[in-house]
């Protein structure tokens, strides 16, 4: 993902399905193949891809809105942005890791789900990114090439928000609709997963295991620092409930590690004037280490595998940049079994509820005047 770009300028029967209500089906109405596919914005795996990949970014009118010259904006932004973008994918190994983890992560958690769920098996994994290959569309036209008639469209945004798992439900709402208008292919979402105690459990075998690193007699002081993606204040105040459950991710985390160290919440990647929401990671680390805090974790904790805004963001620029030893970064979750198994039981609990959404992807931003938002919550939850 490279959400970072965008600040730069600003489911079984078919009716109880199409009700996205809980319903007692009958096994052989469950029985697979179940798709499975993880959705995520993705990101370049080589750099030739990155300029298609800003552009599709900066062309995301649920991401940006840009009013009518959004496509002709968009291929500015593009073009004068790719340099210095590639350079950056350049300095990370020459493009973003998330297809190798995201493609790793749906293989390993379909092969679990076939033994612990084997009344929806076999289960197929796929992968979905909103503006880098696999691209949406083209994952849909693989699922109907397999004969996939029930799928999951799995958010791997853990906590939930209009910007990314939103658009994402929103482009895919859209391809539906037009690749397969007779709803051949049955659909439910799994739209936020901020507390699952095998989310929480794999963050902190992470951060455990930096903490680790560092002398016992200094240990359970190392300030933790949870960083997530940034909001503008305007996203925020429209009812966005991204801040709360990133909140609550951390608050189930630091349960796991038994509120030892002292810790905050701190935000990233926000640029340009209008007012975002902070405090802000890289301000927090400086003015930490300017009042002699020496060790520090940065935890990423919106994201579910290492791409830009870890391996370039937090740990060159503002790691590398302290030159201080015992600042360092929680590795991300990337081939953690217990993430990897906390994916598996999350699929696993949703496809036995036998819903189409959580009741809180039903209710739209209260201030939410977005026709995409409100179009792609009719067409997965409309009633027979």
């Amino acid at each position: 993902m490279h959400l970072r770009a965008l600040h730069l300028l600003h489911q079984t029967t078919r009716g109880a399905f199409r009700r996205g209500l809980a319903t007692a089906a009958p096994e052989a109405a469950l029985k697979g193949p179940t798709g499975v596919v993880l959705l995520n914005m993705g990101g370049p795996s080589t750099l030739p891809e990155v300029h298609d990949f800003l552009y599709r970014l900066f062309a995301d009118e649920d991401l940006m809105p840009l009013g009518k010259y959004q496509p002709t904006l968009a291929k500015f932004i593009a073009w004068r942005r790719t340099p210095k973008i590639a350079h950056h994918y350049a300095e990370i190994g020459g493009g973003s890791p998330i297809r190798k983890w995201s493609e790793y992560q749906a293989e390993e958690m379909c092969k679990i789900l076939d033994r612990i769920a084997p009344a929806t098996a076999p289960h197929v994994p796929y992968v979905a990114f909103r503006y880098a290959a696999p691209l949406t569309d083209d994952t849909f036209v693989k699922m109907q090439q397999d004969g996939i008639k029930r799928a999951v469209a799995f958010t791997q945004y853990p906590q939930y928000s209009c910007s990314t798992t939103g658009s994402s439900f929103n482009e895919l709402a859209k391809i539906a609709e037009r690749l397969d208008p007779e709803e051949e292919m049955k659909w439910s979402l799994i739209d936020r997963w901020p507390t699952h105690p095998g989310l929480a459990k794999a963050f902190a075998q992470n951060i455990q295991k930096t903490l680790d690193t560092y002398d016992p007699e200094v240990r359970d002081k190392v300030i933790l620092l949870f960083s997530a993606h940034s909001l503008p204040m305007s996203v925020i105040n429209r009812g966005d409930p991204y801040p709360q459950e990133v909140g609550s991710t951390v608050q189930a985390v630091m349960a796991q590690l038994g509120f030892r160290n002292p810790y905050r919440l701190v935000w990233q990647s926000q640029v340009g004037p209008v007012p975002w929401l902070g405090a802000q990671t890289a301000d927090t680390v400086k003015s930490l280490v300017a009042r002699g805090e020496k060790n520090m974790i940065i935890v990423p904790i919106a994201f579910t595998s290492d791409h830009i805004e870890t391996l370039h963001e937090l740990d060159l620029e503002i790691i590398g940049e302290t030159g201080e030893p015992g600042i360092k970064r929680a590795e991300s979750l990337n081939g953690s079994p217990v993430f990897i198994e906390a994916l598996a039981d999350i699929v696993k609990t949703h496809l036995q509820q036998d819903v189409v959404s959580s009741p809180q992807y039903q209710l739209r931003c209260p201030m939410c005047t977005s026709e995409n938002c409100k179009t792609s919550r009719a067409h997965f939850l409309k009633q027979t």
